[in-house]
């Protein structure tokens, strides 16, 4: 009897430590739930910061980004407290309050506008640029809102009245600028030595002190050097340039609600009053 007690107590002991063995056998498996589980919060948290992205985003469609080189006065240049002035600001702003949008305004260098609305950087340029046939193969333009014409400045010291003029001489023009394309074009005429900076009041200062001998400008802009500076210059007598119009990324948009804008300016005499404040005196 005792050997069957034995047994007995030795099966049953046999089947407890089984038992044990089979629980802790499911709590080894548990931390595989609740990692799944903590995956799925990680992925949640993911679609959040998504989400949160989106917002911004939708935030930032409300803001109309462009760039101008603020070196062209009066077109666009910085007062003595860094802020931007000039007929193509205030009419910038005048399109971003049409538009309902907040306009934002990104200073860089001219000849890298172009660049800016291809890589969608910026929304649009408004920097005193010429609607060229050249440059509309890559960038749409709006409804052309200027037209000046194009001046070379010189020293009273040494005046220039005609092309003839230009022949042994070292010409300034800005980097990328229509005045560059038509400085290129006279030198298949006229013997002159040509050189091309990236800022407009570098170039009058180069003529001031006598690195060159005449600056090739938009003529508005001249003036305004002239006046400024007393200096000297004449108007170019060659093929009239196309106006000055807002630039955008190819397929963009917002050329036709600015169009609107513009064409709304001229209608309600907006454009001829920032044109009599910013242009009249150059005139």
């Amino acid at each position: 009897m005792k050997k069957i007690q034995v047994l007995v107590l030795l099966m049953l002991s046999i089947l407890v430590i089984g038992l044990v063995g089979c629980g802790a056998g499911e709590d080894d498996t548990a931390p595989d739930v609740n990692t799944e589980d903590d995956t799925q919060d990680d992925a949640q948290g993911e679609d959040e910061t998504g989400e949160d992205s989106e917002a911004t985003d939708e935030d930032t469609d409300n803001t109309l980004v462009m760039a101008t080189s603020a070196d062209y006065p009066p077109f666009e240049s910085r007062d003595v407290d860094g802020n931007f002035i000039g007929f193509d600001i205030d009419l910038a702003h005048y399109i971003a309050e049409e538009l309902g949008m907040e306009l934002e305004i990104r200073d860089m260098s001219f000849d890298g506008l172009i660049g800016a609305l291809q890589a969608d950087r910026v929304d649009m340029v408004l920097s005193g640029m010429s609607a060229t046939d050249s440059r509309r193969e890559n960038v749409d333009f709006s409804t052309e809102y200027h037209h000046s014409g194009e001046m070379f400045v010189t020293r009273k010291d040494e005046p220039m009245t005609e092309l003839a003029d230009l022949e042994g001489k070292t010409v300034g023009v800005q980097l990328g600028t229509i005045q560059e394309e038509g400085a290129q074009n006279l030198q298949e005429d006229y013997d002159f030595e040509l050189k091309a900076l990236d800022d407009a009041q570098m170039l009058i200062q180069e003529l001031i002190t006598n690195r060159v001998d005449v600056v090739y400008l938009d003529k508005q802009v001249a003036q305004g050097f002239i006046e400024a500076q007393d200096l000297a210059g004449f108007d170019d007598p060659t093929e009239v340039s196309p106006g000055m119009a807002v630039a955008f990324p190819k397929g963009s948009a917002l050329v036709e609600d600015v169009n609107a804008a513009i064409e709304q300016a001229m209608e309600n005499g907006k454009l001829a009053e920032l044109e009599a404040e910013w242009l009249s005196s150059e005139e």
